[in-house]
């Protein structure tokens, strides 16, 4: 495991390379670039060890792929594509294109041809879904990486030699460290500059290692994992860095909408070492066209979704007799589909499974269809936990968000709410959640504990009637009183005393004027 300090200089020209070449490209926009060649560099180095390591145990010790003649490799195309699900040529390794890419008059082209092999090689293997579209966001001959060929074939052999020097050990001894790590630190560097557009996809590490230690309890290892708006797969590799990616042991499943956060998802399970056999990351809009039915139920669920985001609702008859979306009696209003996320997760959610999404506070306190959906997710004892988060946690969201924890297996009919809204640091211009508060807040759920002015357990019966199923912490948790108290009898005594001090001064004045006059 590489240290700290190792880490924090590797982020540090990690960052400087995006800073300094991404010229007229948007810095969220221009992401895709960067992060795609660190994949591309990844791929490479992962085939190239895969197959010395195979050749060296063989005795073929000198043995090196990125030394074979394209030829020669060819006849190894069949056996290899099996194994890794890609394939990739001599030539076309990253190795060998960063020896001097400065030089190549047509980087650019040759760039773009490589892409397209590499996503042709996984046609008709069972990796073909994972790669298909991979690229589609590196446009390398857009006019956005320069106004001409020369241009722009400098600005991308800027970004190769860049990525070419970083220091990444090897891939196997780096495992989900080095590569990994930096993906999720690109993330967060974009995202936080990015403000509100980067956030839409984006969930800070700790927030999603909180959501993952909730949902996994005391198990060592769980089935399946699902996040029906996976963003960049931040949430879903939590389990992998947890429990390890063995941990998970039938795979991560995700789906997400917007096409080149589909895509970053997609190279983000491959720089954690999650095989193609291990995942199954589908593009589309999950609350009408879902792509996991074949799939679920699901034994963890973790999530946060776009918040009051619109979807077509009732405008759609046929979604109420959706069995994700029935049950309820009700759909989710059309300007807010925060609770339409949620009845699809509790759907999908296994017999002994738990799901912990993060939530937009409207959803807890609202009327009309919000809180007949709540009325049923309380009715039928499926709200284990509501826990109130501190604000300015997310990227472009300053409000204080929450997480309401479900279950189908609760051992009570009580839910429990949890006031973390002071569990914080300020770290920049963000609040952050420590490990401190992290492993606090997750003892509670986990032991159902009450503590005095943190979190109280509040029965079924007291949620519904006049409280019309209210789940807002704020309503539950007492706040604990910061005030100064004052002792009111020690006050009135003191007051008394100045009143009785003034007295004392006006009679010694009088006096002073009676003798004056005299």
């Amino acid at each position: 495991m590489a240290s700290e300090n190792e880490k924090a200089e590797l982020h540090k020209a990690i960052w400087g390379i995006a800073d300094s070449v991404r010229g007229a490209v948007d810095g969220w926009d221009f992401k895709a670039y960067i992060l795609c060649f660190l994949f591309y560099r990844f791929i490479s180095e992962d085939l190239c060890e895969f197959i010395d390591e195979g050749e060296h145990e063989a005795g073929d010790t000198d043995f090196s792929y990125a030394a074979m003649s394209d030829e020669d490799a060819e006849a190894a195309r069949a056996g290899i594509t099996e194994d890794k699900g890609y394939f990739i040529l001599p030539s076309q390794l990253f190795c060998n294109v960063a020896k001097d890419p400065a030089r190549d008059p047509e980087l650019n082209v040759r760039i773009a041809g490589i892409f397209k092999a590499i996503e042709a090689s996984s046609v008709g293997q069972p990796s073909e879904k994972d790669f298909k579209g991979l690229f589609d966001d590196v446009d390398v001959t857009s006019n956005k990486l320069g106004g001409n060929l020369e241009e722009r074939c400098e600005r991308l052999a800027k970004i190769i030699i860049g990525i070419r020097d970083l220091d990444f050990g090897k891939v196997d001894e780096s495992h989900i460290d080095l590569f990994g790590d930096a993906y999720e630190y690109l993330m967060n560097m974009y995202a936080s500059s990015a403000g509100k557009s980067g956030g839409e996809f984006f969930t800070p590490q700790e927030v999603s290692e909180l959501l993952a230690h909730i949902v996994i309890g005391d198990k060592k290892s769980v089935n399946k994992v699902y996040d029906p708006a996976c963003g960049s797969g931040s949430l879903l590799l939590k389990f992998a860095k947890i429990l390890g990616v063995d941990g998970v042991r039938k795979g991560f499943y995700g789906q997400e909408i917007n096409p080149t956060t589909y895509n970053l998802c997609r190279i983000n399970m491959f720089l954690h070492h999650v095989g193609f056999d291990k995942f199954d990351i589908s593009r589309g809009d999950t609350l009408t066209n879902p792509m996991h039915w074949d799939d679920e139920p699901f034994d963890a669920i973790i999530s946060n979704p776009p918040y009051s985001t619109k979807w077509v609702g009732d405008d759609d008859p046929t979604l109420i007799n959706d069995p994700r979306f029935a049950p309820a009696g009700v759909l989710a209003p059309k300007s807010k589909a925060d609770l339409a996320f949620t009845m699809h997760m509790l759907s999908w959610l296994s017999a002994k499974g738990r799901a912990a999404i993060v939530e937009f506070p409207g959803v807890l306190y609202r009327g009309g269809a919000e809180q007949k959906i709540r009325k049923y997710l309380v009715d039928n004892n499926f709200v284990e936990a509501v826990i109130q988060l501190p604000a300015n946690l997310f990227f472009g969201v300053t409000i204080a968000t929450c997480i309401i924890v479900l279950s189908k297996s609760k051992t009570d009919d009580a839910t429990l709410f949890i006031d973390a809204s002071e569990m914080f640091e300020h770290v920049g211009n963000k609040n952050k959640l420590m490990p401190e508060h992290i492993e606090r807040i997750n003892a509670l759920v986990q032991t159902r504990t009450e503590e005095e002015y943190v979190s109280k357990l509040v029965g079924m019966a007291d949620l519904g009637g006049e409280n019309k199923y209210n789940l807002s912490v704020s309503t539950w948790v007492e706040k604990r009183d910061t005030r100064e108290k004052v002792d009111i009898a020690e006050l009135n005594g003191r007051i008394a005393g100045i009143v009785a001090r003034e007295q004392e001064l006006r009679d010694q004045i009088d006096a002073i004027v009676a003798d004056l006059e005299a």
